[in-house]
């Protein structure tokens, strides 16, 4: 198997549970990728990362702009914190479109794209942006435990399903990527109130709209 390539000087915006259904960031520069299906039907742990990042390839775009839907794993960063990490902690995930040394890479965020999505974000975008932190990837579809949050929370400062596999394949690829991430909620075990599902969602689904103006911003500035 072959790693994808870039064919063209579009922006792709990989969005996930952030936006809900339908609602996507309208722009002639730039193709809107739902990581998770057009109806989110596909969980976390069965996305096909390697058939979205061909697609990207595919579809004319040379860049990623991602959007993750994380938990929080400090109580600063409270729900409605947008994040942009420098780096994530992902030890048991290592996709790849090779199947000999071809794979051994060295991951990460591309700085330069990274740095002109903050700067843009900082000069047109509302709502604040922090900048840097560590994403954590599990393998979902469920949930952490009190005492996983525990543990990566000494490593980590939010937590996802999909961001740290997407960004390894689209370096393969010769993608730079770069991810918005979304505090939908505090990790388990960090309020006293249990998590619930059903709050996650509502409060996801009441901030996808101001998310959607700011993007309606900066897409603009990077498309």
């Amino acid at each position: 198997m072959e790693a994808p390539s870039v064919t063209g000087s579009k922006l792709a915006v990989v969005h996930g549970h952030s936006l809900p259904p339908g609602m996507t960031v309208d722009n002639p520069g730039l193709v809107p990728v739902p990581r998770h299906g057009l109806g989110h039907e596909v969980p976390a742990h069965m996305v096909d990362h390697r058939a979205n990042i061909r697609a990207i390839c595919e579809q004319g775009c040379d860049r990623v702009l991602a959007l993750g839907s994380v938990g929080s794993l400090r109580t600063d960063w409270d729900a409605g914190t947008l994040v942009c990490p420098d780096d994530f902690f992902a030890p048991r995930v290592a996709p790849s479109f090779y199947e000999d040394t071809r794979g051994h890479s060295v991951p990460g965020f591309d700085a330069d794209w990274r740095r002109r999505v903050i700067d843009a974000w900082g000069q047109a975008a509302e709502m604040p942006l922090e900048d840097g932190g560590v994403y954590a990837q599990v393998r979902g579809p469920r949930f952490e435990t009190p005492a996983e949050v525990r543990h990566l929370a000494r490593d980590a400062d939010v937590v996802g399903m999909t961001i740290a596999a997407e960004a390894i394949l689209a370096r393969e690829a010769g993608l730079p990527y770069a991810v918005i991430c979304t505090v939908d909620n505090l990790a388990n075990g960090l309020e006293a109130e249990p998590l619930s599902v059903e709050e996650y969602r509502a409060f996801r689904a009441s901030f996808a709209p101001r998310l959607l103006e700011d993007l309606g911003r900066v897409v603009p500035e990077i498309a």
